[in-house]
């Protein structure tokens, strides 16, 4: 499982980032949980990331800001965001900015299965 590509989970709620965890587990894939963007960006795991999930709508450093964070370090994460809060604007941000994928809470599981497949696939 060491050798799995990892799949770094950055949601404030525990639940859903749990669910998530299990479900990139249950993938054969190996899940990195975080509560925060800040947690993910100072993690060492950040340069072993194949795929980033993240929610829009966080305490602190949201989802578009961690998503340009990481363009101005120039690590180019492929990022699936999920939010409970799907506005048409900020949705356009984020795919303008390079996100695979936006999906709105709740999501169907095999959706959010078939954008990760897609991602590591091209890895």
């Amino acid at each position: 499982m060491n050798n799995a590509p990892c799949i770094a989970i950055v949601d404030d709620d525990k639940s859903c980032r749990m669910a998530l965890g299990s479900l990139v587990r249950s993938l054969g894939y190996r899940p990195c949980l975080f509560s925060s963007a800040e947690e993910f960006l100072a993690s060492t795991d950040i340069d072993n990331t194949d795929c980033l999930i993240s929610d829009v709508q966080m305490p602190g450093m949201d989802g578009l800001d961690l998503q340009r964070k990481l363009a101005e370090t120039e690590r180019h994460i492929p990022i699936i965001f999920i939010t409970a809060y799907p506005k048409e604007s900020v949705r356009t941000r984020a795919v303008t900015a390079g996100a695979v994928c936006f999906l709105a809470k709740p999501y169907n599981a095999q959706v959010i299965i078939d954008c990760i497949e897609q991602i590591v696939s091209k890895g």
